[in-house]
């Protein structure tokens, strides 16, 4: 019987690397090292021969700094003086879309002294739509119920403020608990209102609030005492 020839194995197979050659890629690195060092090296004697360039870069990097700095203070001060001066007529309260509403009574906060006053209302807010600190440490929470219509639209009810009693100071930590609306209230939310230390801002005294220059605090009855003591307690 004929034998049939054994087919060599064609392809495929890449050419073993000599034993202590040096990858490709290495000497790529190497070259792009030493042109790197060379660059820095023939800049840093540049600089060497003419200093006057670095103190010249130094005094630019200082001035666009200095600048940098005065206008963020500039802004901080406009923004202090924009929230001192604050003022919402209820009427254009009313116009708001009911997100815009809680920012409205966030900045209203923040106009009052409570620094931290955020607006956290939204999917999952547990009840809360805006929350701030005092300068008496007393932590506020504040539901706030939008009314298109106003006193006409549906008066707020007792589920709404179950739902704030049920989390303000479990959850929220608040020592003021306050709903607010520029609506109304019903006659049984009053009554559950004062059972449980709830606040309660109605359209009255929102207009009072929103288009004045009096806190929150100093306008609420049987507000919880300050936390920390201070000049003004």
């Amino acid at each position: 019987m004929s034998r049939r020839p054994v087919r060599r194995r064609t392809g495929g197979r890449r050419p073993r690397r000599r034993k202590g050659a040096v990858p490709v890629e290495l000497w790529a690195f190497g070259a792009v090292a030493l042109v790197a060092v060379s660059v820095i090296t023939a800049v840093v004697s540049w600089l060497a021969a003419h200093p006057w360039v670095v103190l010249l870069v130094v005094l630019v990097a200082a001035g666009i700094g200095g600048w940098w700095l005065y206008r963020r203070q500039e802004a901080a001060r406009w923004e202090r003086v924009r929230a001192q001066s604050l003022r919402y007529a209820v009427e254009h309260l009313d116009g708001l879309h009911y997100t815009q509403f809680e920012y409205a009574v966030r900045d209203l906060m923040r106009r009052d002294g409570c620094q931290d006053a955020q607006q956290v209302g939204g999917r999952g807010d547990n009840g809360a739509d805006v929350k701030a600190t005092d300068p008496f440490g007393r932590r506020w929470v504040i539901q706030c119920k939008h009314r298109k219509a106003g006193t006409s639209g549906s008066a707020v009810g007792t589920p709404d403020l179950q739902v704030l009693n049920g989390t303000g100071r479990q959850i929220h930590g608040g020592d003021v608990l306050v709903m607010l609306t520029n609506g109304r209230f019903s006659a049984p939310a009053l009554d559950f209102a004062a059972s449980q230390r709830l606040h309660l801002v109605d359209r009255k005294l929102l207009a009072r609030w929103a288009a004045g220059s009096t806190p929150l605090w100093e306008l609420l009855r049987a507000v919880p005492p300050p936390r920390r003591p201070t000049s003004l307690s």
